[in-house]
């Protein structure tokens, strides 16, 4: 399957230390987009911030946070995406989760040719 054009992309900002049945939360989001169909999900592991709370959570050795942030991004075809924002807005208790339309470009597998 492949992506063009208009699609949305997806952003769930969350703590590392949030979980889900025993599990680190961003593994339980992106099992729940790959389990929903959604092509793609990549989760970053940020080296400071802040949310809500005010809080700032670092990776600094005076500031060493458990709780450093974390962001989930998916991007498909709209409609898939607003499929699973139900699902996702269930399992994040604390955290933010934000649409954007985008354009893809390119989207293929490594080793893919090159038209």
């Amino acid at each position: 399957m492949t992506i063009e054009g208009d699609a949305l992309l997806v952003r769930v900002y969350i703590g590392e230390s949030d979980t889900h049945d025993g599990r680190p939360l961003y593994d339980a989001i992106v099992r729940l987009l790959r389990e929903r169909g959604i092509r793609g999900a990549t989760v970053f592991r940020g080296i400071e911030g802040f949310g809500r709370s005010s809080r700032v959570h670092a990776t600094r050795i005076l500031a060493l946070s458990e709780d450093l942030p974390i962001l989930v991004e998916a991007v498909d075809e709209e409609a898939r995406i607003r499929a699973v924002l139900p699902e996702l807005e269930a399992l994040v208790a604390g955290g933010l989760i934000t649409l954007e339309q985008v354009e893809v470009v390119v989207y293929r597998a490594g080793g893919e040719p090159q038209p």
